[in-house]
């Protein structure tokens, strides 16, 4: 059974798709301003749908639902770190970054918690959040 959201995570899928396809790398990283699109039109949206879920009634997404909405959510991720000139490979849940949402209210903030993008010694890196270790522990 699908989920009332099937549209939505189609459409966000899909859309994640066509820019990993059309991304051209910033030829002088970073790319601030495009960094912060693709966290604000791509990633935010994901963690919108899954909030969205599971406030109220509680809807539950079929397992391709979810593999699609994972998966869009960290092709944004990884296009947010190339934007800095970072070839990164996301493999969050989207569970965790919800949470990090709710606490944070800054898609911003969860990404460079999730990726550690930009490095916290980057000049406008910062994070109050903690960044994670090499083991995916969080550090502050």
């Amino acid at each position: 059974m699908t989920s009332p959201y099937r549209d939505r995570i189609e459409t966000l899928a899909a859309d994640a798709r066509a820019d990993r396809e059309a991304f051209e790398p910033p030829a002088d990283p970073p790319d601030e301003e495009r960094a912060v699109r693709f966290l604000r039109e791509g990633f935010g949206e994901t963690l919108a749908v899954y909030v969205d879920a599971r406030s109220g009634e509680w809807d539950r997404f079929d397992t391709d639902e979810f593999a699609d909405l994972e998966g869009a959510m960290n092709t944004y991720l990884e296009l947010y770190a190339a934007c800095y000139g970072v070839d990164y490979d996301a493999d969050f849940t989207v569970r965790e970054a919800a949470e990090a949402l709710i606490d944070t209210h800054n898609v911003v903030d969860v990404a460079r918690v999730l990726t550690g993008v930009p490095d916290r010694d980057e000049p406008g890196a910062g994070s109050s959040w903690p960044t994670r270790d090499e083991s995916g522990r969080s550090e502050r």
